[in-house]
């Protein structure tokens, strides 16, 4: 059975053309409008009918999509998922794990499951492929993450930028002058992450406004390959005019948060003493995180506003659904909201002012 994605290769556009061209969310060419109406008849493509018959009953159940691998551990992954599941409670739903880490198909099979009401959708991508799911299926959803296109689906999100701007600026104001940022892996930065890509540019902003030296880094996984990497990053470097040793490290991967104090140590350093380290998107409540500045990843928050917005967007759609039946997909478009949270950084245990030589 074709899919938008199959139509919007046939048409040479973006699968995101095909939804407007369908919805009238934004004004299209004749042009272009034509080459999808092409492409759709020879590919005897239809939105699922199916799904939008599914919008008139309701489950009482919010399906929440947290893509991981078999095995892997995630820190953020089991707050969030506690935090969605007590919003849902609050609100009269139930929750349903789905982690397929074929996102766009995982998050089809349930829309065409009928088993869910609307989604909670992870592990956000700058393009992420769901959006174009959403729009094809009429299947409302809310993100925890800032897309690309911030008008696409309503979304929640840390201003991850604004964060790491925020902690290069106030080290810097501290006497800081050289900083490695560790962002998170490269695997993450591939897959063009929102949170991984909008930090580094957050540090970027930050280091042209002060004139500091921010080296970007990314983490691994495993806290001994994290060891090596930082001794190698935070060694003393040649005196060539490269500049001394870095005296602050910004870490914003969230699966090095738990073991970067032993990670340091182990890189033969002392914090605050040869070493000011800040940690991005710190869990509330962390124990080991409270030592060190921070800024604090706003968890309940972020998920029972995702929670109310993904329960909005279910109630509005089915009910407009109910009452013209050709509405349904501009209305995913004209009932967008957002969440976007601004950083505080709290104080650790010692000041950031830059080590002593």
């Amino acid at each position: 059975m074709p899919t938008i994605r199959d139509v919007a290769q046939h048409a040479g556009v973006a699968p995101s053309t095909v939804s407007y061209v369908f919805n009238g969310s934004r004004p299209i060419s004749d042009e272009t409008r034509r080459r999808v109406q092409e492409a759709v008849d020879a590919l005897g493509y239809h939105p699922r009918a199916s799904a939008r018959t599914l919008r008139s009953s309701r489950t009482h159940v919010i399906a929440l999509a947290l893509p991981r691998p078999a095995g892997r551990r995630n820190a953020v992954d089991g707050p969030f998922a506690i935090e969605v599941s007590d919003a849902a409670v609050r609100l009269g739903y139930d929750l349903l794990l789905t982690t397929s880490q074929d996102k766009a198909e995982g998050l089809r099979r349930v829309a065409l499951s009928g088993l869910a009401d609307a989604a909670v959708l992870m592990a956000v991508d700058m393009e992420d492929a769901r959006i174009d799911v959403v729009r094809e299926l009429e299947f409302p959803a809310a993100l925890i993450g800032r897309p690309a296109d911030e008008d696409a689906l309503p979304w929640t999100d840390l201003d991850w930028e604004e964060a790491a701007a925020l902690v290069v600026c106030e080290l810097a104001a501290a006497g800081h002058r050289e900083m490695v940022y560790l962002a998170p892996t490269e695997a993450e930065v591939a897959a063009r992450r929102s949170y991984a890509l909008r930090g580094i540019a957050g540090a970027t902003r930050g280091a042209r406004s002060t004139g500091a030296a921010v080296t970007v880094a990314h983490a691994v996984n495993d806290p001994a390959g994290l060891a090596r990497r930082l001794r190698a990053l935070l060694a003393e470097r040649a005196d060539d005019g490269a500049g001394g040793r870095p005296t602050a490290l910004i870490v914003q991967n969230p699966s090095a948060h738990h073991h970067i104090l032993t990670s340091v140590t182990d890189a033969g350093l002392r914090i605050p003493e040869d070493l000011t380290v800040v940690v991005i998107g710190a869990l509330p409540g962390d124990p080991a995180g409270r030592r060190l500045p921070r800024v604090e990843l706003p968890v309940e928050t972020l998920a029972g506003e995702v929670t109310r917005l993904a329960v909005a967007a279910a109630t509005a759609l089915r009910e407009t659904v109910e009452g013209n039946a050709e509405a349904g997909p501009r209305l995913l478009a004209d009932t967008v909201g957002h969440l976007l949270i601004a950083p505080v950084l709290l104080p650790g245990d010692a000041p950031l002012t830059a080590p002593r030589a």
